[in-house]
């Protein structure tokens, strides 16, 4: 095999190191029974971390503009809680929060494709440890997602 071969399966990543080798995984979302494509398919990494990020935004301002009146530790502190009670009550109630719906994305259960509010709770808790939310499985769901029986696809 050539060098530049293998430094590029390396890049690439699992997925097409065994796409490569002849292995057939499908779309992601395939065996959860989603479309490839268009409402209702895997939320893509890009647009999740985009609706993180007006999160975690809004919640920052909310926590210096009227908890703390400054910027320190405590600020990102508060910001942590406001974003795991705006996370729990908005998913729990609509399905997404406010940077979710800007990307046009919803959290939804597999089974009935509404969060229930526990499961909300325990999918904001998770997300709120970061860890989880980094390992993700060949769908691109991250642990919490997978623990709390959730999706987040495009509407």
């Amino acid at each position: 095999m050539d060098n530049r071969q293998a430094i590029g399966s390396w890049l690439s990543g699992p997925r097409a190191a065994m796409e490569g080798a002849g292995a057939e995984l499908g779309y992601r979302g395939e065996q959860l029974g989603l479309p490839e494509e268009g409402p209702g398919s895997i939320a893509r990494p890009g647009r999740r971390l985009g609706a993180l990020v007006v999160d975690w935004a809004l919640c920052l301002l909310i926590a210096y503009g009227l908890i703390t009146d400054g910027y320190g530790q405590a600020t990102s502190n508060w910001a942590l809680l406001i974003f795991l009670a705006l996370s729990v009550l908005t998913v729990g109630s609509v399905g997404f929060t406010p940077g979710k719906r800007l990307f046009g994305l919803r959290v939804v259960e597999l089974g009935t494709g509404r969060v229930s509010p526990l499961r909300a709770l325990l999918r904001s808790v998770l997300l709120c440890l970061a860890v989880p939310a980094l390992i993700w499985d060949r769908d691109g769901r991250g642990l919490h997602d997978r623990l709390a029986r959730t999706v987040e696809v495009r509407i």
